[in-house]
């Protein structure tokens, strides 16, 4: 399971999940249409100077406006990479650094400009969240909103569990699954999903997690040595007769599919909501089709007999 930012436009009021009433130049949903007529800082609530505007007539905010027209509105990718290149140039830390933009606004009377809260232009989901079996094929899909919480990351997998109760995975591998650990443990104690299944870090992102944290430790491990875990963790002996221990499962799977997903990033981003819906939906069940036709290939698919047992099906009958 893991999220990528893929997105889409929705309403520029910060609470609200709707799609935007005109997805061409619109600003807010069917809903929040009359705040097109309000003054764009939020919680001013003064009625816009004139027919075209987006402020109120107070000066200090015609002004914030302004300037973040000129820092946002009128970036160009060779304007990004100019003011990237010059930043560089301008520290004096001799260590490699990656690129990054610093666009800075003016305060706004005692606020921040990074903190001053608007609704000059929509905004945007948060992320598309996914989860797939341990072989690649995708079981589905979400979004998050806001931010990729532990909270929402919770309402996405029961939503996908919800009518299959009995078919919860016996393993779930995610980033933060500790934090998620953590968090449904926290909620309530109760919960099926810390009987049924084990949440586990993948193997990529756990060499970066705190050594200190015994949740994350003790129960996240995605391959631990001591044998607590055979299902995770096997022995296999190779050409030389060395006995090694190896991953019984490819804990990456959401990071591949999240790669495959890079190049239709530029189209789902200009879509409505329903496109972009239908459009992903479409997505998963060609990689799924893609993943399963991978396994055949290579022999890897399921038995007869496996699906027999499954069904209950007594082939000595």
């Amino acid at each position: 399971m893991d999220g990528k930012s893929l997105k889409h436009r929705k309403c520029a009021v910060d609470s609200c999940n709707e799609p935007l009433y005109n997805f061409k130049n619109g600003r807010f949903c069917e809903g929040h249409l009359d705040l097109g007529q309000k003054c764009g800082i939020v919680p001013c609530g003064r009625d816009i100077h004139s027919p075209d505007a987006l402020t109120c007539d107070d000066d200090s905010h015609i002004t914030w406006h302004k300037q973040w027209e000129e820092r946002f509105q009128r970036l160009s990718f060779p304007g990004v990479q100019r003011v990237i290149r010059r930043q560089a140039e301008g520290e004096n830390s001799d260590q490699p650094r990656g690129p990054s933009l610093q666009v800075q606004l003016q305060a706004l009377g005692d606020m921040p400009g990074e903190k001053v809260v608007h609704t000059f232009k929509a905004k945007s989901i948060h992320c598309l969240q996914t989860v797939q079996w341990a072989c690649g094929v995708p079981i589905g899909w979400g979004k998050c909103y806001r931010s990729e919480s532990t909270p929402q990351v919770l309402s996405f997998i029961n939503k996908i569990w919800a009518g299959f109760p009995g078919a919860r995975p016996a393993f779930m591998v995610y980033d933060k699954a500790c934090e998620l650990l953590r968090h449904i443990g926290t909620q309530d104690i109760s919960d099926p999903w810390i009987t049924t299944t084990k949440f586990i870090v993948d193997a990529w992102h756990y060499i970066n997690h705190r050594s200190a944290d015994i949740l994350c430790r003790t129960r996240c491990n995605p391959a631990p040595r001591d044998g607590s875990q055979p299902d995770l963790v096997l022995t296999e002996v190779d050409d030389d007769g060395v006995v090694h221990q190896t991953r019984a499962f490819n804990t990456e799977t959401a990071e591949q599919l999240n790669s495959w997903l890079n190049g239709f990033e530029s189209q789902l981003r200009q879509m409505t909501d329903v496109n972009y819906d239908f459009f992903v939906h479409v997505l998963m069940l060609i990689y799924g089709e893609t993943v399963e036709k991978r396994v055949v290939s290579k022999g890897r698919q399921l038995t007869q007999e496996f699906w027999d047992e499954v069904h209950g099906i007594n082939v000595d009958a």
